[in-house]
């Protein structure tokens, strides 16, 4: 069919009228009879089909020169299989005056360009949509940016913008305006930012809208800076800000604690032609009463009343939430019945809010008689209502209360929220109490309500406070699994229960993922990576990571530099300690009182105190006031140079601003009673005690104090000390005394500390108490004191102090070592009596006093006793009797008991199995003894020395001396270093087999190693050398061990007067045997045998 053409420029209308009418209007029957034929006119007449307007009729013409529907259009281009025929049409389209392309018209065309590796061609589509004002969606951007071969979606848009204008894509203002919008609605306001500044650059003027999207969200980022440099440069750009950007700074800069420049904002206001408006005077006194500054905030709304802005309800709402927040009660009624005057009627909120008050100031039955008037006023509370008397109850720990009021919701149709689940959640989290916590967020997702990000945080925050990492990696998945994402308080939670665990890259890795999945960073999670890996000593990645914080765009907070700065005083590196705090000034916060005090801290314990000292007047310029422990700190490195005068007159200087806390007296008062001035330190204890009075110090205190003294000065000065403190009547009990007692007995001067605990109880009149008895008994009984361990158990007694679980112990454990059974059941009858309950040490110590008193059948029907009232044994329980049984040679017996032990609930440790191997050894049985130890390792059980040298013993005794040395090497490839036990063990074997080469090779491995040979060591080489003929080696040996210190023994002489009688010298035996009298040894049977011409010599 022949084509009928027109004019080029007549054409355009034809090509979407053909395409419509075969899509939707079936014109191919039509009068005209017309048939297009697209790809032929294409080739003639540049890609452009024509079609005369004539040939249509005339309904069909109207039809689709009114044709403006995206559907339409879209619909056609869809039709073209020629991404050149659909870029020829889509053009043409573009030039009729009533029809319009539409977003997902040009975003189809965009992406069968792209499709189609045309990049070239699609600024032409992207320059209609700026023509056509088409709106940009995200869809636009992302399918340019594919086709630039970025991966990673809008948030690369700073980055594109390069490569697009390169590629020919111009954006204008209203295209900047949008991708900034898109941007922000997309939640990356770092990107939005660099986008503004690109634009700015091109010299392009942002819209007053964009200035006031990227304030509010830069400012919802504490962002102040750049919150103020947007107005600066819209201000210079000739943009006037209305009253809306002005409230919008001062929210911002009153949110982050910027009051003063909030306030010189809002009075700027009125000389820009600009007065605020309500919502400006409600966000400052919002902002006032934010920062603790409820007089001001007073002070600002009795100046807004006397405005042309008259307080709205909204107004009321914040000044009564605020001051309901200090506990003003008083106020929180005043704005009340001044909102009522002003025509508010109390609501639900305002109810609310009062109710909120009252919990907060902690009249809680106030609250619930509010409700019922509430209720009165025909007013129905709301779940907010409800939620705010049960987050009170929790508060004031009426758990139960708060659990009734919440079961009840159901029957007031009020179904609760996540956030009820969540007070619950918090409660039983910060209480310590996990799995209640959990078992509330179980319940939660039982009962249909959906868990939010904060319920999750909630019970991360249980979990990772008792470092339960298992359960918080699986909330964690399940969180996202869920679709929910997590915030910079979920990746903080387990980064915390990562960092609990040591598992620190794994929290390195969480880091990483928040940056991928878009996650704002915050100074918080970065603060608290910081410290954990300074204290995981990974001190080079915590620097790392600071120094990145200024390519994550954070400015790093006082808390970072204080973190830094605690890391370095750990580390002693005082130089770089003091240049970290010196760059504080110029690139960083200003520094706190925090801040002096961890450098001063870092410095005086370098020795450097005169250095702190200068940092300390520099505080007064830098407006740190000095606090307590700042003086506690040089004070300390004033004393640890002996600079007591120094620290004496600091201490007053201190006095004249602040009280000294227990921390003063524990740092200065050792260093006075060391240089002799225990009057003074008496006075000073006085003074501090008297200023104390309502708040006396507790037994914490006097422990930190005496152990800081006994430390320090000598015993004398400190039991002056202590006696003055009694006489003086600074002390009225046996706090003062105890660790004095304690540390004498830990010197082993038990007996001076006996004397000290008779003068201060018998000649002061002191009441001692069960912690005071307690030591003194252990130490006499620790010495071999028992008759005054045993005294002074009686006269506990009979002063009426109840002697304990553990003070038993140690008497019952005193009967037992002596084997006095019958007086240990009588004692044990006795603890009963006095209501006193045995514990699992008690009753070991009854079965092992048992066993060692040849009682074992007795101590078997005890323990099964025992086992059949509930007891649950321990391997201290278990390891006598299994050892009693094996020392009578009952190994099939001891190896059952070891057996049935798992049963009732005691899993064997290493030393049940080195007790079994040492019975069974000992009985001949090394495959045994050799079985259980590979028993014990493939269990995972660690085999210690003991282990060893036991398995070491048993293999020498039977001759299996390759064995033993197998085991000997093995031990020390484990880490575990052989002691003088196991080397005389191993020489012992080695020597018995005429090893001796081996024997020597080790002894002066032993020495090497350090370790000291002993006499035995010393007997068993004389006596190996001697058999085997090389005396004068035993000589020499003998000689050495006396040139070491040691005192040859009966043992000794015998070994070498056997080696000479064997080498045929027995001028030398008898010789040896002369020294051996006159060094007053006693000779025994062995050594008459061992003497020349004596029957039981062995040749």
């Amino acid at each position: 069919m022949a084509v009928l053409t027109t004019t080029l420029c007549s054409s355009p209308i034809n090509r979407i009228h053909t395409a419509t009418t075969t899509t939707d209007l079936s014109l191919k029957h039509s009068n005209c009879n017309l048939t297009l034929q697209w790809k032929k006119q294409g080739r003639r007449k540049s890609s452009v089909a024509v079609v005369s307007r004539n040939c249509l009729n005339n309904n069909s013409y109207e039809y689709m020169m009114s044709s403006s529907s995206d559907d339409d259009i879209t619909k056609v281009l869809k039709s073209f299989s020629d991404p050149s025929d659909a870029l020829s049409f889509f053009k043409s389209a573009s030039e009729l005056p009533n029809l319009v392309h539409t977003t997902e018209s040009c975003n189809y065309m965009l992406d069968l360009l792209r499709l189609n590796r045309r990049t070239g061609d699609m600024p032409l589509v992207f320059d209609v949509m700026q023509k056509q004002i088409v709106y940009r969606n995200l869809g636009t951007y992302i399918t340019i940016f594919k086709a630039l071969g970025l991966k990673g979606g809008i948030r690369q848009a700073p980055f594109a913008l390069a490569l697009m204008t390169k590629s020919g894509f111009l954006l204008n203002t209203y295209s900047y305006n949008g991708l900034i919008d898109l941007l922000l609605k997309s939640g990356f306001c770092k990107e939005a930012f660099a986008v503004y500044k690109r634009m700015l650059s091109e010299g392009l003027k942002p819209s007053l809208k964009t200035y006031s999207a990227l304030m509010v969200s830069l400012g919802k980022r504490r962002d102040t800076q750049n919150v103020m440099l947007l107005l600066r440069d819209m201000e210079g750009l000739g943009l006037k800000p209305n009253v809306y950007t002005f409230t919008i700074c001062i929210r911002v800069l009153g949110r982050a604690g910027k009051i003063d420049e909030a306030f010189q904002l809002f009075q700027r206001m009125d000389g820009e032609g600009c007065g605020p408006d309500v919502v400006t005077y409600t966000v400052l006194i919002d902002a006032l009463c934010n920062a603790g500054k409820l007089q001001r905030a007073k002070e600002m709304f009795v100046k807004m009343r006397s405005s042309s802005h008259k307080p709205d309800r909204v107004t009321y709402i914040t000044l009564m939430d605020k001051f309901g927040d200090s506990g003003d009660l008083d106020s929180v009624q005043s704005f009340w019945t001044e909102m009522e005057v002003d025509g508010y009627a109390a609501d639900v909120v305002t109810f609310t809010i009062y109710i909120d008050a009252l919990c907060k100031a902690g009249k809680i039955d106030d609250a619930f008689v509010t409700l019922n008037s509430m209720k009165g006023k025909g007013i129905s509370p709301n779940l907010q209502t409800y939620n705010t008397l049960i987050r009170g109850l929790l508060r004031a720990d009426r758990v139960d209360e708060a659990s009734e009021l919440f079961a009840s919701l159901g029957s007031l149709n009020i179904e609760p929220t996540a956030y009820t689940y969540i007070l619950f959640i918090d409660y039983y989290g910060k209480l310590g109490e996990a799995d209640k916590a959990l078992e509330t967020f179980e319940k939660m997702k039982v009962r249909g309500v959906v868990p939010n990000v904060v319920a999750c945080n909630a019970s991360l925050y249980s979990l990772a406070e008792l470092g339960r990492i298992g359960e918080a990696k699986k909330m964690f998945y399940e969180l996202k699994k869920s679709g929910i994402a997590p915030d910079s308080i979920t990746y903080n939670m387990m980064m915390k229960c990562f960092s609990k665990a040591g598992k620190i890259d794994e929290a390195m890795k969480l880091l990483s993922e928040m940056v991928e999945t878009g996650c704002d960073l915050d100074v918080i999670v970065l603060n608290s990576l910081i410290d954990t890996l300074y204290k995981a000593d990974r001190v080079d990645e915590a620097w790392d990571m600071f120094n990145k914080m200024k390519e994550m765009n954070l400015s790093p907070t006082v808390v970072t530099y204080n973190t830094l700065l605690a890391g370095l005083r750990k580390e002693g590196r005082v130089h770089e300690a003091i240049e970290l705090f010196e760059s504080m000034g110029s690139c960083g916060p200003p520094p706190n009182t925090i801040t002096f005090n961890t450098l001063l801290d870092c410095i005086c314990k370098n020795d450097g105190v005169d250095l702190a000292l200068k940092y300390l007047n520099e505080m007064t310029y830098r407006n740190c006031r000095p606090d307590v422990f700042t003086y506690n700190t040089i004070i300390y490195g004033l004393t640890k140079e002996n600079r007591v005068l120094d620290a004496f007159w600091f201490f007053h200087q201190m006095k004249k601003s602040f009280s000294p806390d227990c921390v003063t007296l524990c740092t200065i008062i050792p260093s006075i009673v060391k240089y002799g001035k225990v009057d003074d330190a008496l006075k000073m204890t006085q003074g501090f005690i008297r200023v104390r009075n309502r708040n006396r110090p507790n037994k914490i205190f006097w422990k930190d104090l005496m152990e800081g003294i006994t430390s320090e000065a000598s015993l004398d000065n400190s039991i002056l000390f202590v006696e003055g403190l009694i006489s003086n009547g600074t002390c009225t009990n046996d706090s003062v005394v105890i660790p004095l007692i304690n540390t004498l007995c830990k010197q082993k001067k038990t007996l001076d500390a006996h004397s000290l605990f008779l003068k201060v109880t018998k000649d002061n009149g002191i009441q001692p108490t069960l912690e005071a008895y307690y030591p003194m008994i252990d130490g006499l009984l620790e010495d071999d004191f028992q008759e005054k361990a045993w005294e002074l158990f009686k006269e506990m007694k009979n002063s009426g102090c109840a002697p304990d679980v553990f003070t038993y112990n140690l008497l019952l454990n005193d009967l037992a070592k002596s084997g006095k059974v019958n007086e240990l059941f009588d004692l044990y009858d006795e603890m009963l009596c006095r209501g006193c309950k045995p514990n699992t040490i008690t009753q070991n110590i009854l079965l092992s006093g048992l066993v060692k008193s040849n009682s074992l059948k007795k101590a078997m029907d005890l323990y099964y006793d025992l086992i059949s009232d509930g007891f649950t044994p321990t391997p201290c329980t278990c390891g006598p009797l299994i050892d009693g049984l094996l020392k009578k040679g009952k190994l099939d017996e001891a190896k059952d008991f070891f057996d049935e032990m798992v049963e009732y609930g005691c899993k064997p440790n290493c030393a049940i199995y080195n007790i079994l191997m040492n019975g069974y050894g000992k009985a001949g049985d090394v495959e045994t003894a050799c079985e259980l130890f590979n028993k014990m390792v493939k269990e995972g059980i660690r085999p210690d020395l003991k282990s060893y040298t036991i398995l070491v013993d048993c293999l020498c005794l039977v001759g299996r001396v390759d064995d033993a040395m197998y085991y000997f090497e093995q031990m020390k490839g484990t880490g575990l270093d052989p002691d003088v036990v196991a080397y005389n063990l191993m020489i012992n074997g080695l020597g018995t087999v005429r090893r001796i080469e081996d024997a020597l090779g080790l002894f002066d491995e032993m020495r090497a190693r350090g370790i000291s040979p002993n006499l035995y060591t010393y007997n068993v080489l004389i006596l190996i050398l001697g058999i085997v003929g090389r005396i004068e080696e035993a000589g020499r040996m003998y000689s050495e061990l006396q040139v070491m210190g040691l005192e040859p023994n009966v043992f000794t002489y015998n070994a070498l007067i056997r080696g000479y009688s064997l080498s045929g010298n027995p001028g030398h035996a008898y010789a040896i045997y002369e020294k051996m009298m006159v060094g007053g040894c006693s000779p025994n049977t062995g050594t008459f045998a061992q003497l020349p011409n004596q029957p039981g010599l062995l040749i």
